[in-house]
């Protein structure tokens, strides 16, 4: 694979967007909640709102998506903001697209003046857990229980919020 870069979507890209985020639903449907027969029939202005209210991040290389993530306001706390939607196509993984993704979102956070990253991890998905980790993110006690599509008998699931602080901020929130 060739360099990846990291581009901030704006409204204009929404179709950019739109195309990798149902790549990304058909290919893990399970890591997600919405899913891609109900996200494709969604009109442009539908996918434009969505553009307006979190920035998109696309991670390409030889000329295509590679992933994509997005970065939005944590409701709880307007000095964080929260991390969401993060995917790898399977080929690419392992080949630094998510560290990339997980730099540009910060820095994206940092410049928007947060203090804090959220990043919402599967507490059963060690991998995703140790990625986030070692890029900084620290896990806290907060939890919640994590919706997945297509499984009806996930009621135990649940999701970790993980914490990066950014720039001179020290420690983490006292609460999510």
């Amino acid at each position: 694979m060739s360099e990846i870069s990291v581009r901030l979507l704006d409204e204009e890209n929404w179709s950019e967007y739109r195309d990798v985020r149902l790549r990304a639903l058909r290919e893990s449907p399970e890591a997600f909640v919405a899913s891609a027969e109900e996200e494709d029939d969604y009109p442009e202005e539908r996918w434009r709102d969505r553009m307006r209210r979190s920035r998109r991040l696309v991670a390409e290389a030889d000329g295509s998506a590679k992933g994509v993530a997005s970065l939005g306001s944590y409701a709880a706390d307007p000095a964080m903001g929260e991390l969401f939607g993060l995917w790898v196509e399977p080929a690419s993984r392992g080949a630094g697209v998510a560290r990339k993704l997980l730099e540009a979102a910060a820095a994206q956070a940092r410049a928007d003046e947060r203090k804090h990253l959220v990043y919402w991890v599967g507490t059963d998905n060690g991998r995703a857990v140790a990625f986030a980790s070692s890029f900084g993110f620290r896990p806290t006690d907060s939890r919640r229980p994590m919706r997945i599509h297509g499984v009806d008998d996930a009621e135990d699931a649940e999701e970790l919020a993980m914490v990066l602080p950014l720039g001179n901020t020290s420690g983490l929130p006292t609460s999510l």
